[in-house]
């Protein structure tokens, strides 16, 4: 099995080969803003896509250590950098910006009952939802003053038997929206990963993904809408930190012992200690800055 099949992430910044230089069909930006690193990395064409096995599209990365912890004024502006990108992204995908008859379904997804992937579902549980208002209560809708927001937590597969694509892809037929936001707990190649970054994706996801648990893709094919994915990784692969311990310590062959090793430690995965917390916490700042995104102007 090749070495890089030790190596899962979902995060298109931790992609190997690492872009250490330029790369045909890759545009990467970065840059620094209070204190949040933010890496913009475009995929712009098919062989690039399959070098770096990431869909063609574009990928925001917002990284602070200890998201969870923040308060006061750095919370505040970590959430309103997340909701220019959000807002920024969306009109991209979109072609047209947000505005009172711009509609938004965020499906959280994730199993509710597994605390390292309860983001998703957390995170609907925290949004206040508007696209009923708009019919039933126009004055108070027009009070809000957000886009018409609906959210779905569609479970998974083994809790409902229903394929979650299958169940966005129905909520987006009725509900009609100009963007799905598919909200999602991520896998990290690095611990330093893990509850300190959020990655924006214009190419939808497939959950499960970095678990090796692949379901079908929730993307503008399959569900019909432009689908913007929002993710934080919450667990790192075991087999991934022994094999860039390995590297670290200057083990670059792969014995076959070592390499029984390895494949004994797939399928389990790392969480912080306070998964419980994180959870919470970040699910509260990914549904402020969602609300705080599609708020619209006077």
């Amino acid at each position: 099995m090749p070495t890089s099949d030790y190596t899962r992430t979902d995060l298109a910044c931790e992609t190997k080969p690492p872009l250490s230089g330029p790369m045909a069909g890759v545009e990467s930006k970065e840059r620094v803003i209070h204190g949040i690193s933010c890496t913009d990395l475009s995929i712009l064409e098919e062989d690039a896509a399959k070098t770096l096995g990431k869909p063609v599209g574009r990928y925001i990365t917002l990284s602070r250590a200890d998201l969870w912890k923040l308060d006061g004024e750095e919370y505040t502006q970590f959430r309103d950098l997340l909701a220019e990108q959000l807002r920024m992204l969306s009109e991209e995908m979109t072609g047209r910006r947000p505005d009172a008859e711009f509609g938004v379904l965020v499906a959280g997804l994730g199993n509710r009952e597994i605390t390292a992937d309860a983001i998703g579902p957390l995170t609907v549980q925290k949004l206040s939802a508007t696209r009923h208002l708009r019919d039933y209560a126009p004055e108070a809708y027009s009070a809000i003053g957000r886009c018409s927001l609906s959210a779905l937590a569609p479970g998974v597969l083994g809790q409902t038997g229903i394929e979650t694509v299958e169940l966005v892809r129905g909520a987006a037929v009725n509900a009609e929206p100009d963007l799905v936001i598919a909200v999602d707990a991520l896998a990290a190649r690095s611990c330093a990963r893990l509850a300190s970054t959020v990655q924006l994706c214009s190419a939808g996801i497939a959950p499960g993904a970095g678990i090796g648990n692949h379901r079908r893709a929730i993307c503008q094919d399959s569900v019909g809408r432009p689908v913007l994915a929002l993710g934080v990784p919450t667990v790192v692969d075991s087999s991934t930190l022994v094999y860039d311990a390995l590297g670290q310590a200057g083990i670059g062959e792969i014995s076959d012992t070592l390499r029984a090793i390895l494949e004994n430690g797939r399928g389990f995965f790392v969480s912080p200690k306070e998964s419980d917390v994180i959870s919470e916490q970040i699910s509260g700042l990914l549904a402020d800055a969602i609300e705080t995104a599609f708020t619209v102007g006077e």
